[in-house]
């Protein structure tokens, strides 16, 4: 569906409302794409406005409604007392799930906004569906002109709860008929929805908007710089991640290669990463496996990862996995540290890698991916392709780039 053409330099007043984890009273890198979205529309509007609502398991629960001018941070404020009303029903309910006292704060702190802003905006971009809804009613009262529906995370099995599920998947199919626009962050999402009996709306498409980085984290090293037979994963430690198999394929790889050595950077329980050293034990490899602990920082883990060879991503089929319909955060990073990526076919970004010629997909077993590691490892000339490819496709894959294309398809002029 396509809008009036808008010039952001004429028409200049954005609201994103999206979340984020509050931890000793700071906001967590890992949100709700608040930095990207401040980096890219602060500087370049008159007004950009961040409805910031603090995630469950958060040392703050009221949100915070943050205001830019020309890039400039002007004032932060907390919802008003009808918000406020919810905080002790928020505090008996928060622990690190999904609770529907907060959904209602989320609406409420949208809609709260809007109606005492006394202003117009052009432009309304909701992460998640219920924020979005809060703004198509901001639409229906003349305070926002145009809807965007981001979507960053879809499965379609969310909750175990039949009931909580079928809402989920209701509210998301409400979203999208009532938005005017809709940013998914992988292309297998829209297909995902159709499966679960969306009617496509003629005229309305969804906009694939890529999980990206910024043009300084992509720090790759040249190869004398890494370490050889160096394969490294980072990430979660659970069952659809794989780490087990990570660990597994280095057993095999060693056969070939004896100085190969595998890194893990992961976050996860004490008792998960007892089991991943104690596996390393039992396959006689704990020499071989070096398990550092997750950086938050992105730049960071970048810089960290770019000590090594190969990227591993393993992710296991697991029917109805999220990894089915996401985007790999992890993959991108390996990408910008100049790795070449492994992984399996479960990732939508895998056709990525193939058309790039940045990494190889394989089926999620040992055999597969061990023959894929000693490929590039033996191979010096596909090495070295692969890792330019990976580059190229991690320079090519910035936050400026992607929001610019995306407005670019939805009829919105930037002009800087």
């Amino acid at each position: 569906m396509k809008d009036e053409s808008v010039d952001l330099k004429k028409c200049s007043k954005v609201i994103f409302a999206s979340f984020s984890p509050w931890e000793n009273n700071r906001r967590s890198p890992t949100n709700g794409l608040i930095e990207p979205m401040l980096s890219y529309f602060a500087p370049r509007v008159n007004k950009f406005v961040l409805i910031d609502q603090p995630h469950p398991g958060s040392d703050r629960l009221i949100p915070m409604i943050e205001t830019y001018s020309k890039g400039k941070l002007k004032s932060t404020t907390k919802s008003s007392l009808f918000v406020s009303f919810l905080y002790p029903f928020l505090i008996l309910n928060n622990s690190l799930s999904t609770s529907i006292i907060f959904k209602v704060r989320d609406f409420l702190s949208v809609i709260d906004f809007g109606l005492k802003a006394n202003d117009r905006f052009d432009l309304f971009i909701g992460l998640e569906s219920i924020n979005t809804l809060a703004g198509v009613i901001l639409k229906k009262l003349g305070i926002v002109k145009t809807v965007v529906y981001y979507v960053s995370d879809f499965s379609l099995q969310r909750y175990h709860s039949s009931w909580l599920n079928k809402m989920y998947l209701m509210l998301d199919r409400i979203a999208f008929k009532n938005a005017d626009h809709i940013w998914d962050i992988s292309p297998a999402m829209m297909p995902a929805r159709i499966k679960m009996g969306l009617v496509p709306v003629a005229n309305k498409t969804s906009l694939y908007v890529p999980i990206a980085l910024f043009k300084n984290q992509v720090t790759p090293r040249k190869i004398i710089q890494t370490t050889p037979y160096s394969l490294v994963y980072a990430g979660v430690i659970n069952s659809e991640n794989g780490p087990n198999l990570a660990i597994q394929v280095l057993k095999r790889v060693v056969n070939t290669f004896p100085k190969a050595q595998l890194h893990i950077f992961a976050s996860g329980e004490d008792v998960k990463i007892q089991k991943l050293r104690d596996l390393t034990n039992k396959l006689s490899v704990q020499n071989k496996v070096y398990i550092h602990g997750l950086i938050t920082s992105q730049t960071e883990l970048i810089n960290d990862l770019s000590q090594f060879r190969v990227g591993l991503a393993p992710y296991v089929t697991q029917k109805n996995s999220p990894r089915w319909w996401a985007d790999s955060t992890r993959i991108r990073l390996y990408l910008a540290a100049g790795l070449p990526v492994i992984t399996t076919q479960v990732p939508p970004i895998g056709k990525e890698l193939e058309i790039n010629k940045s990494g190889l997909v394989v089926n999620d077993n040992v055999s597969q991916l061990t023959k894929a590691v000693v490929s590039l490892f033996k191979n010096s000339n596909l090495y070295n392709k692969m890792k330019n490819n990976a580059i190229k496709q991690a320079q090519n894959n910035i936050w400026d780039n992607v929001y610019t294309k995306t407005l670019k398809r939805m009829d919105i002029k930037l002009v800087e």
